[in-house]
């Protein structure tokens, strides 16, 4: 790859990578594949930068280790089970549908006995940092400390033990979304299919609405998870949602063409009734 990747701009290349693959939520067995190849090359480059060149402080070390790389090793161990499971998956609807059910069912017992009643787990989805300069900088792993014997296999050059956690939580919730998305909505015989009869733009205007008005969950559910609800209930594929909305920015006339019009059939409706 042309650029040169550093640890400010690995995220935003792997995000790029994933809309430009168009799989952020339900990613195909060869969109996974190549996401397996491309966060393997950018963990490689990365740890040719830390080995060869270090950090300039502490606090770029902690960022590394606790935000940057977790979430690079959290998406190679999400796209590595997704490849799995789709490999592997029947293509019988109803067999695929207790495929997928199963898979949560061991997701959420994997969940219990190593996340849930973990210290280290509660440390991190609470958002502290005192102990940050311990977990996530590099020579501190104390094997003293009942730590799992998995952090005997480690790399030191590259790795603080507790980053691999942090990128287990996070590919966890990952998976956990991914699956969840599989058997919601599945358009079973007995199932009314719904057909979106308006524009992409359309449903991609009326998804971020209710994103940003956080009418959905008390705004807590990310948008790519409302957008591949309503990818699931409509059968349809948006392409590209972030960077249409961009477009709808930059309208000649009104920016909420959608919305408009919603608000104009109900108010003509209205109007209809209490004439009658």
């Amino acid at each position: 790859m042309a650029q040169i990747i550093t640890y400010q701009n690995a995220l935003k290349l792997i995000d790029e990578k994933e809309m430009q693959l168009n799989c952020l939520e339900t990613p195909s067995i060869a969109n996974a594949f190549e996401m397996i190849e491309f966060l393997q090359f950018i963990l490689k480059t990365l740890k040719a930068t830390v080995v060869k060149t270090g950090f300039d402080s502490p606090i770029q070390e902690i960022e590394f280790f606790k935000t940057i790389k977790p979430k690079i090793l959290g998406r190679l161990i999400f796209y590595n089970k997704i490849y799995r499971f789709e490999s592997n998956c029947p293509n019988d609807t109803q067999a695929s549908q207790k495929y997928y059910l199963k898979k949560i069912q061991d997701l959420h017992t994997e969940y219990k006995k190593h996340l849930y009643n973990n210290d280290f787990f509660k440390y991190y989805k609470t958002s502290r940092t005192d102990r940050d300069h311990e977990y996530f900088t590099l020579g501190k792993v104390n094997i003293l400390s009942g730590i799992n014997s998995f952090a005997f296999e480690i790399d030191l050059q590259f790795s603080t033990y507790y980053d691999y956690k942090v990128a287990r939580i996070i590919a966890h919730d990952l998976l956990s979304d991914f699956l969840n998305l599989k058997t919601s909505f599945s358009l079973q015989e007995h199932t009314i299919s719904l057909t979106w009869s308006e524009s992409q733009n359309a449903l991609i205007e009326l998804i971020y609405a209710l994103y940003l008005s956080r009418s959905i969950n008390d705004g807590k559910l990310e948008l790519r998870k409302i957008s591949g609800v309503f990818q699931q209930i409509f059968d349809i594929n948006l392409l590209d949602i972030h960077h249409a909305f961009h477009r709808m920015k930059y309208r000649a006339k009104s920016k909420t063409m959608y919305l408009d019009k919603l608000k104009e059939s109900l108010e003509e409706y209205m109007s209809k009734e209490s004439q009658n």
